[in-house]
């Protein structure tokens, strides 16, 4: 099934359960918007939740948590790539230097983890 199918079956699908269509696109790929019944406003292209933010408003907190997620995913990343460096690695010198990263990353990891339990 192509992409443009799926997305229209999204699409029916959240009328059916109550959501109506507004007249905000996606930042993201420009399709329709959906308001959920509990509010959220839901891209069924992208199959994400969408926060609008108004010119002069504050970023709302609940960005918190998917810039939490996304920060963590690069943090892991990172430790993969790192990791690899010292597999590679013969130089001691090179080897403390990525040890010190390696651990700066896992500090870091780990503090993101907490936030996002809060």
């Amino acid at each position: 099934m192509s992409e443009e199918p799926k997305s229209l079956k999204g699409m029916v699908d959240l009328l059916r359960q109550g959501a109506t269509l507004t007249e905000l696109p996606c930042p993201a790929c420009s399709s329709p918007i959906f308001k959920l019944r509990d509010g959220d406003l839901w891209c069924a292209q992208c199959q994400k939740r969408v926060i609008v933010v108004k010119g002069g408003e504050p970023t709302p907190e609940v960005t918190s948590p998917m810039l939490l997620g996304s920060l963590e995913s690069t943090l892991l990343t990172k430790i993969q790539e790192v990791n690899r460096r010292i597999r590679e690695e013969a130089d001691l010198q090179q080897l403390q230097q990525l040890g010190a990263i390696l651990s700066s990353l896992l500090e870091n990891l780990e503090k993101v983890r907490k936030m996002k339990r809060v």
